[in-house]
Order: structure tokens, then sequence, then C-alpha cells
């Protein structure tokens, strides 16, 4: 079944990839209005952007989200909710399952490590982070230099506004914006579905279309103890969208390869995502048999293997769309048709050189290094993770902040710290396995020989290690992690908590394959996609919106059904939908529906909208976008894209491709009658 329809996304590739369709993920400063006052005859005043931006939230473990009510009600994806949900589930109480729901605030679940960004204003700081980069430099000193003017900015940021600031790169390093984010890290439960019906049709349905699932979630936001008043909220539409609506995404896509050359392109295709998968299929395995030895593994392992079975559905996707010959042909066409009108051009040819042979060469060294930098590290295991960051915390600190590792400056400190002192629970049988099949897999991989394998397992079996060093660790306790950090550099070098140990040994050898991948690939790389950036621009002008960074973005469609095997799939579904796919498949898993949803059949109006697709333009990290009409309204929320739509991380069409979206509809349906919860439906719309 997947290979069929994985095939039927490099076949509909063919059809187009038009620059006509509503392409484009645009940052809140340069929003598309041309393009909106052209062909839908609507221009977005700086108010109606306001609000929108400030009422969007991000979650930073990889979603998005929105402020749905002055009380500081936000909702995002089950999905994107799913690591706060397992993590306040106990073996006695599995919200997973059954869902959640609190009906006062003193109910609520705190969601240990959780960090939301609201996005309060952005600034170009293009011209102090290049100007920094001299021609004369070679690769490695102009990388410390935009590093050093990176860390520089944002710490005198954090410093002036008390903002989260990060320094995004645009368009490859053609420019660079300071994001001030308003932070949030008091999160708190409120309400989730049970997972049998926020996914319903499980993997087997996943990445396709018609959908019948309930992706949402609820939480609160608080700061100083009291639920947050945010700046802007968006008002719920009863009314929902309808075929033909225009329709917004403002949400936080994580990661697209639009404007990559051809030789980054056949670099992932041939090396990077096969490798890929090949370690999500083993993890796989791993985590499905420690799953099967009892109800309990099993609801502990659960929120790996869905993030897992996730991934490796888009990956496959993305796989097929970069093996069609059309669309790969095209893309070549593009990129000889911008270099032969640099060439064309004697003083621009020579200011730009030829930087597509500089990223071919960086793809085969990157190709070189993929297994070291996948394995030398502290991955496979959070204990190790926790220990790793205690290790280079303390040493970092210790330095001028111009020449830290990015993420130990100042500014970043606190949503670091954030991470590391969360409460969410770890599990020693868990930990075992995926430790010690992550340095099984780097013994396969490097060899037995290699520094990274010897200073890891000194000889041992990677099994009887794995099970000694999480026996023997205390850094389950936040408290002890906390003495260690406070203990400084004195207190980290002295400890002979197990992990602490490993990490030791560890840290020299990652931080050289951390170091080569900076001045070696990622340097060149970014020198020389600036200047292609540079050079386009020239040529064309900015016409086309930066790739996905995980940060806002906006983007634009219309609801909107599509052909598909010889027949019209509508934009939208229903709860008659629902049961009856249930049904056609005698209730039986995935398709199963949680007791209270065949209990509470009768008091649904069935006819009620679920699920609808649109043609907005979505990727990763998309999941829990709010979608709104011409009137900023919240009509639905982004849960997923269609089998046809896995290929736009690399190339857009909107002939098929659709993103797919809960119904505002189908949402208060819901609340009101499977779960009676009249107190969040009056938060929600007043009544």
């Amino acid at each position: 079944m997947l290979e069929r329809r994985l095939a039927l996304v490099g076949a509909l590739l063919t059809f187009t990839v038009s620059g006509v369709a509503d392409e484009g993920m645009w940052t809140f400063d340069n929003p598309p209005t041309p393009q909106l006052r052209e062909k839908y005859g609507f221009t977005p005043t700086p108010e109606w952007l306001d609000q929108l931006r400030l009422a969007s939230v991000r979650f930073n473990d990889g979603g998005s989200g929105a402020f749905v009510s002055a009380d500081g009600l936000m909702i995002t994806n089950h999905h994107v909710g799913l690591g706060c949900i397992q993590n306040v589930s106990t073996a006695e109480h599995d919200y997973v399952k059954d869902g959640f729901y609190a009906p006062t605030r003193g109910q609520e679940a705190a969601c240990p490590g959780y960090e939301v960004n609201v996005l309060m204003k952005i600034e170009d700081v293009t011209g102090r982070v290049l100007r920094l980069v001299k021609p004369a430099m070679s690769d490695k000193e102009a990388g410390d230099a935009r590093r050093a003017a990176v860390a520089t900015l944002e710490n005198e940021c954090t410093a002036k506004t008390g903002l989260r600031c990060d320094v995004v790169k645009l368009y490859q390093g053609g420019e660079y914006h300071l994001y001030h984010y308003k932070k949030y890290t008091d999160v708190r439960l409120v309400f989730a579905p049970e997972q049998g019906i926020a996914f319903f049709g499980g993997d087997p349905d996943n990445f396709t279309y018609p959908r019948h699932d309930l992706d949402v979630s609820l939480f609160h936001a608080y700061e100083n103890g009291q639920p947050v008043k945010p700046a802007s909220f968006l008002r719920w539409s009863k009314a929902g969208a309808n075929d033909g609506d225009l329709v917004f995404v403002s949400g936080n896509p994580g990661s697209t390869s639009r404007l990559n050359t051809v030789a980054e392109l056949l670099s992932e295709r041939e090396v990077m995502l096969p490798a890929v998968l090949e370690w999500i299929d083993k993890r796989l395995s791993v985590l499905r048999a420690y799953s099967a030895k009892g109800p309990e593994n099993a609801r502990r392992a659960k929120a790996a293997i869905f993030g897992l079975e996730n991934a490796v559905k888009a990956m496959n996707g993305r796989q097929v769309a970069l093996q069609d010959s059309k669309a790969m042909a095209k893309k070549a066409a593009e990129e000889n048709e911008l270099r032969a009108k640099i060439g064309a051009d004697p003083e621009l040819g020579k200011a730009v050189g030829d930087p597509w042979s500089t990223i071919a060469a960086v793809c085969k060294k990157a190709e070189a290094h993929d297994q070291e930098k996948r394995y030398v590290g502290f991955g496979g295991s959070r204990l190790l993770y926790v220990a790793g960051q205690i290790v280079r915390l303390v040493a970092e600190v210790k330095k001028p902040n111009e020449v830290r590792l990015e993420e130990y400056i100042d500014s970043s400190l606190p949503s670091l710290k954030n991470r590391l002192y969360s409460k969410a629970p770890i599990h020693d049988d868990l930990e075992e396995t995926t430790l010690a099949h992550q340095l099984q897999l780097a013994e396969a991989a490097l060899g037995k020989g290699h520094p990274f394998v010897e200073a890891a397992l000194g000889g041992k079996p990677a099994a009887d290690f794995a099970k000694a060093v999480v026996a023997g660790t205390r850094l389950k306790d936040v408290a002890a992690r906390k003495a260690l950090v406070d203990g400084g550099t004195d207190a980290v070098e002295a400890s002979t908590d197990p992990m602490i140990v490993l990490a030791r040994r560890i840290d020299p050898l990652a931080r050289a394959v951390r170091k080569l991948y900076e001045d070696e690939i990622d340097a060149p790389k970014t020198r020389a996609a600036q200047k292609i950036a540079q050079a386009r621009w020239k040529v064309y002008g900015k016409t086309v919106s930066p790739d996905a960074t995980f940060t806002l973005r906006l983007t634009y469609g219309t609801v909107k059904g599509y052909p598909a095997e010889g027949t019209e799939v509508p934009a939208r579904t229903t709860f008659y939908g629902l049961f009856d796919r249930s049904f056609a498949h005698g209730g039986k898993a995935p398709w199963d529906l949680p007791p209270r949803w065949l209990a509470k059949r009768a008091r649904l109006d069935l006819a009620t909208p679920l699920n609808f697709v649109s043609t907005n333009d979505i990727i990763g990290g998309n999941s829990g976008s709010p979608v709104v009409n011409r009137n900023g309204e919240f009509v639905g929320i982004i849960f997923d894209g269609n089998i046809q739509s896995l290929g736009w991380d690399y190339f857009f069409t909107d002939e098929v491709g659709r993103s797919v979206s809960v119904d505002s509809r189908g949402i208060l349906e819901a609340l009101r009658n499977v779960f009676e919860a009249d107190a969040l439906v009056k938060e929600l719309v007043g009544s």
C-alpha cells in the first residue's frame, strides 16, 4: 500500500512544478501582498498581520499553535502535545489512551520542560552580520566572524529587552534577521482527546485523505502563577471554512530545501536520506520489540514509535520526490539558466565565481563524515543527553560569549536549563534499550577501533555497558543535575557518576566532529550559498520566499478538493465518514473508536465537518498552525498533508497536493457532545 502511494507521489509531481501556484512561506515583515491583491482582491493590513502574528505561538519541541482566548488558552495538535500528554501520564492513568480534561484551573497538568514562544518583533541585522565577514578571510574565519556577530546580537537583545532573541539565517545566508520572542515556560495541559480519535486510522491513514481525525489538544500558558493575557488571540469561527474560501496559515515550518543546489539534492537522495531511513528502521525494530513485552512497555514507547513512524513515511515521500526525473530536470534547468545569466554579466560573474562547485565539493566531504556526525555524540539516550549538556555547559560558560558553542551563550541559557531540568519521567529499561542500540549501531558503522567506540565502550558489550551506566547514574534526579551545574567544572570533573564519566570521555571527540562540520562544511557552504542568493536577487529580484527555518511564516490558499484515481476527492469529511470508516473496517484497530465515541454517537450531528483540505503551502513544523479566514477568525488547525504533498520539501505544486486541517466546527461539536467540556467551550466561544 505504502509503495503504491509513494509511487503516486512521483507521478503527480511531474504534472507541474509551477510558479503560479499559491507557493511561499512568507515572513511577516515581507507578506505576499501583491500576489494576494492580484489573485484574490485581498490586502492584509498591518493591523491584520500584527493580530495574527501575536496570536500565533511556537511550541519549541517542534510544532505550532495559537492563542484562542483572552486567558491564554492555546490550541495545537494532539501529536504536538503528545510529549506532555505522555509525560503527565502514569501506569495508572494513561491520558494518551484515555484522553484528558481539566474542567477547572486547579486540575490542569503542568508540562515538564515545555516552552512556547510568541514573535514580538523582526529586525533586519544582515548588515551587522555580513560586514564583519571580509573578502580576504578564509571560510573558517568567515564562519567564526558570523558566529561571533550572532552571539553578540542575541545577547545584546536579550539584555536590553528581556526577551528570547534568535538570529535567523534566511536565503541560506543571504539575509540575517533578529527575532524577538516573548517566552512562556509554565504550560499546563487542559484537554486532549484519546489518541485513538486524534490519530484515527493510525499509520495506514497517515499522510492520506480523506481523513477523520480530531488531532487537537489545548493548553493554558501561565506567567507568575496567573493565566497569560495575550496581546492577541484568535476569535473562533462557528461557520468554519467552505469550498473556495481564501484561508491563511500562520505557523513555524521546520525546514525546506527548495533553494538548494542540484548537488545538494543529489547528495540527499543518494546518501543522506537512505542513511537516516536505515537508522529509523533499525530503531523502530528495537522499540517495537521493547513495546511487545507488555502494556506498560507499550505505553512508555508509544510517543517515540509514533514520531519515528511519522518520520519514515514523510522521508520516503521525499525520497520519491527526489527520484522524479522530470522535477529534477526542471530544477537542473533552472540552475543552469541562473548560471548562464550570471555568466553573461562579466562583472557579476567575476563577483560570484563558481559557488556551485564549492557546494558540490562540500557535499562530498559531508557524505564522508556522515556516520561520524550521526554517532559521535550524546544520542540514543535521554540520560546521556543530560550528561552531555552538563559537561558542556559548565565548560562553555567560562568562555567569552563570542567563542562559545551557540546553544550556550547567555541569552540561550534559560531555555537550555528549562529543558535540562525537566521533570519528565525517565524509565531505566527503555534507557538501557535505546542506549545499547545506539552504541551497537556506532560500533557497526564506525568499527571497534574507532576512537569514539573505544572511548564509549572500552571493549565492553554494548548491552552490558548500557545496563551498568543507567543503573549507576543519579541524573534522573533533577536536584542532582542542578548540583553538578551549580558546582561548575570542579564538580563535573570530580564526579564519579557513570553517565557523567561517559560524557566526559565522549565530549572531546564530539567537539572535534562538530568543529570539522562548522569549519570545513557549514562555513564554505554558507559563504557559497550567500553568493548564489545575492546573485539570484540581482538577476530575478526577490520573487520567492526563503526556505523554512522553524520560524513564523504566513501562507495562503483556498479550500479545495482534488482529482485522484479517476474521481474527485471532496474538500471535507464529516462525522458520518468517521463512523462509516470504522464500521467498514469492522471496528478493528487502528479504525476502532474509543468507547465514549460509540456511547455518544446519538448526540452528535453527524453532518458536521470534521476535516478539510486546502492549497496552503506547509511542511513539518506547521503541525498545530491555525487556519484563519479573511477576517482573521480561527476556522481550523493544520495537522497533516496528503500523500501528494510529501515532495513539497523540494518542489511545491497544488495540482493535487493539499494541507489537511481539523475544522473549527468539528472541534466544537466534539467538545460539546462527546466530552461535555462546557467550561472549555465557553472559554472558546463565550457560550
